[in-house]
């Protein structure tokens, strides 16, 4: 007896490897991709101004980067002692006006590097409502826990998240012709909408993203939504907070995404490095130094062999790690 609807997923035809840098942004199916892909020491970049949830501001940010825009002072907001920018995520905000500035400018300039050579960017919506700032009308990434009564909230319709994204379509194109643009829905519940309002601001997304998928660069999708809606549907998916998708879950969804998208060579060199990466997360208490020492030996021996078959990967932090407790 089958007890899951469970679906098949079409591979890509075209295929992320090491020498493919990947962007990831969105909401947190984008920040949850793209640690995996760190993890394995890929060429990845998450967020670069932290985590975007609606369509407009995946979408000034992404145009943030692409103009080359210089904040200022002016685009800063002093609040409860801190400078922060509504474009960008608290991981910015400073006591220090001029150190917001500079990273935020330093990020974005990383960022229009990347994209320059990337291949792939994933993007990814959450939720269709907006929030803005009355004073300004801007449509804002993040709120900053600013009393909520200095914004107003409305929903999106499928129009003005096709009329913006065609045009941010069209101009990522012709700046980065060989970069593969791929949707995806976030399966994380937007609770604050309620549970009726959740569903719908999803149903916008999808309506949206189904006119978006015609264009004529041939846009692509990926169901990660799907897969815990449709898939695995059960609460045992999801973390404590009953909104956001579990470890398991995303580890269930990672494993459906590189075999959409890496070819089986890539995974298995991708496992390779995560057994490095992990290691040296790991921290030793009692062990003794002989111990310790042949660890160390045995994972610079796995580090040289990587190298070998991934010349561009950079292990030199792993590496450096386990050469000073080689010598112990």
């Amino acid at each position: 007896m089958e007890l899951r609807t469970t679906f098949r997923i079409e591979p890509s035809r075209d295929k992320i490897t090491y020498n493919d840098p990947v962007m990831f942004i969105g909401s947190c199916f984008a920040s949850s991709m793209g640690a995996q892909m760190a993890e394995g020491r890929m060429p990845v970049m998450i967020n670069p101004s932290g985590a975007v949830f609606n369509p407009v501001s995946v979408c000034n940010t992404l145009d943030t980067i692409t103009t080359e825009k210089k904040f200022t002072l002016e685009d800063l907001h002093f609040y409860d002692g801190t400078w922060v920018s509504f474009n960008h995520s608290t991981d910015f905000s400073s006591e220090d006006a001029l150190n917001v500035l500079e990273r935020i400018n330093k990020r974005s300039q990383k960022a229009l590097e990347f994209l320059n050579t990337a291949r792939f960017l994933f993007v990814t919506f959450g939720t269709s409502r907006v929030y803005k700032l009355k004073k300004s009308n801007l449509v804002v990434s993040n709120c900053h826990k600013i009393p909520s009564e200095q914004f107003e909230t409305k929903m999106l319709t499928v129009d003005e998240i096709v009329t913006l994204w065609t045009e941010q379509i069209d101009k990522l194109h012709l700046l980065f012709p060989r970069m593969q643009i791929v949707f995806t829905i976030s399966p994380v519940r937007h609770w604050k909408d309620g549970a009726h309002g959740n569903q719908v601001s999803k149903s916008v997304l999808f309506v949206a993203l189904e006119e978006l998928l015609k264009h004529k660069t041939y846009s692509k999708y990926f169901p990660a939504y799907e897969l815990v809606m449709d898939d695995l549907r059960d609460y045992r998916f999801y973390s404590e907070d009953m909104l956001h998708p579990s470890i398991s879950a995303v580890n269930y969804i990672w494993e459906a995404f590189s075999e959409c998208y890496l070819e089986n060579i890539t995974i298995n060199r991708w496992k390779e490095v995560v057994k490095i990466t992990k290691a040296f997360s790991h921290r030793f208490n009692n062990d003794s130094d002989i111990k310790k020492k042949n660890f160390a030996e045995n994972m610079l021996k796995q580090i040289s062999e990587i190298k070998l078959k991934i010349p561009t990967i950079d292990l030199s932090i792993e590496e450096d790690y386990f050469l000073k407790m080689r010598k112990l």
